[in-house]
């Protein structure tokens, strides 16, 4: 017998012939989708860092360099209107924990560390730098372990499969770790060797790394609802 199509009522006919890929069982793979609002955290993190610090810089005396000065001088105890700051960087890390909740495409591993980022960034937030410039040992342990944990979290959060979306594929995600690598080093040799760029550096630095969960979660949203959101692999 042979199964075909009707060209009007689209009802199936019978066949006798059964070809070697009509046996063979196919299993449909469905990338699951981001919450709508993932979507809204994941943009709500650079626009509230680079608000922040914009609005905040416009607050203080003529003395502040944003290319010399650190985002912590904006709200380091000292400095004009510090809460502008302070609350920009309550929200990221709001944002942060929002959307790794949201990303569920992404590795566990990889949502837990943008997860703890999160929390990292509210406890720089609470811990300032004091007289702007000041030390603060807690301040420095959570700033520096956010960094290094947003640098690892490309490759922690990478998935393997077929259609995987563009931001979680290996590759990428390598790609992605390895630019903020270079950002990172760039920051910390002009911390460490209190250059004249490192308020500039640690801008991009921030930037690059709430950046890259939009980039993700957009990439991770057009997978779910656009073609390449499924993929069909033999059983």
């Amino acid at each position: 017998m042979r199964q075909e199509t009707g060209p009007r009522t689209g009802c199936p006919r019978q066949s006798g012939r059964l070809g070697p890929a009509s046996s063979a069982p196919r299993t449909v793979v469905v990338v699951p989708g981001v919450r709508w609002w993932g979507v809204i955290s994941s943009v709500g993190s650079p626009v509230l860092l680079a608000g922040g610090w914009t609005v905040a810089a416009s607050l203080q005396p003529r003395g502040f360099n944003p290319v010399a000065d650190t985002i912590s001088v904006l709200a380091g105890v000292g400095a004009a209107d510090r809460w502008v700051m302070t609350w920009a960087l309550v929200g990221v890390g709001a944002c942060y924990i929002v959307t790794a909740l949201a990303l569920r495409p992404a590795a566990r591993s990889g949502r837990l560390i943008l997860l703890a980022v999160g929390v990292a960034t509210m406890l720089v937030a609470a811990n300032p730098v004091h007289d702007g410039h000041g030390g603060s040992l807690p301040h420095t342990f959570w700033a520096a372990a956010g960094f290094i944990a947003m640098t690892a979290w490309p490759l922690a959060g990478r998935v393997r499969g077929p259609r995987v979306p563009y931001g979680l594929r290996p590759a990428v995600a390598a790609c992605a770790t390895a630019v903020l690598l270079v950002l990172l080093v760039w920051f910390g040799t002009e911390l460490i060797f209190a250059g004249r760029q490192v308020g500039l550096a640690e801008r991009v630095l921030a930037l690059a790394q709430a950046v890259w969960p939009l980039a993700v979660v957009l990439t991770c949203y057009h997978a779910a609802n656009g073609l390449p959101g499924e993929s069909e692999t033999p059983g």
